[in-house]
């Protein structure tokens, strides 16, 4: 099945400052008839019912959800979404966070999943490629794209943060401009996803708080959300 990707801006949406325009995040204080025509106008871009694109409740953690058919709720504590359902857009909301989308058109298998620091040091992506791979994806075979987020240079953490999430996460410590102490999460998920056998990984290189068409909540909470979504044709 052919897949496709897309990735959201701030631009083209109702939402009012500090959430301008096309906030479509429902739990950061904005408006919720600006997130919901927001969502109405993502659906209608992309050519799909509302109910099609399928949301999650992010928490941070570690829970991957498998969908089969259209949801007209969030899906509750929910950080990764597996399906092999054509037509049903994978939708990641972020902000700073890393949003990971993968794919296995041989296997008709698709994946997205919400890595922030906390995230992606616990698992998460692990956990959304096990799920993959018993639904008959091969990780050899999938197909990764790390979408925007804050990068090394910007991503300030205190030392002992930053050696914490690189004993989970080897490959994420890093340094900032200034030589403080920061953490790379993109690296560290591409590191991990390789060990894990996947070997095509692209990365969006643009960081979240250094583009200012990006939300950002370093850079300016409180602040929307954009996002990264993953669907196969039918």
């Amino acid at each position: 099945m052919p897949v496709r990707w897309k990735i959201t801006t701030r631009a083209g949406g109702v939402s009012q400052p500090p959430y301008s325009s096309f906030n479509l995040g429902a739990h950061v204080g904005d408006e919720p008839a600006a997130v919901t025509e927001n969502r109405r106008r993502l659906a209608a871009d992309i050519g799909v019912r509302d109910n099609r694109v399928i949301w999650m409740d992010q928490v941070h953690g570690t829970k991957v959800a498998v969908v089969d058919g259209p949801k007209d709720e969030p899906l509750g504590q929910t950080d990764a979404v597996v399906t092999a359902k054509p037509g049903l857009v994978l939708a990641v909301l972020t902000a700073d966070c890393v949003p990971v989308l993968l794919a296995d058109e041989t296997a008709c298998v698709i994946g997205a999943a919400h890595a922030g620091r906390i995230g992606a040091r616990n698992g998460v992506v692990k956990a959304v490629i096990g799920q993959m791979a018993s639904m008959g994806a091969d990780p050899g075979r999938i197909t990764v794209l790390l979408g925007p987020a804050a990068c090394g240079r910007c991503y300030e953490v205190p030392n002992d943060m930053r050696a914490d999430v690189e004993r989970s996460l080897p490959g994420s410590s890093a340094t900032t401009r200034r030589g403080t102490p920061s953490v790379d999460i993109p690296a560290g998920i591409e590191r991990q996803l390789r060990q894990l056998g996947v070997h095509c990984v692209q990365r969006d290189p643009r960081c979240t708080i250094e583009e200012t068409v990006l939300f950002s909540y370093r850079r300016s909470a409180p602040t929307g959300r954009f996002a990264s979504l993953i669907w196969m044709t039918e």
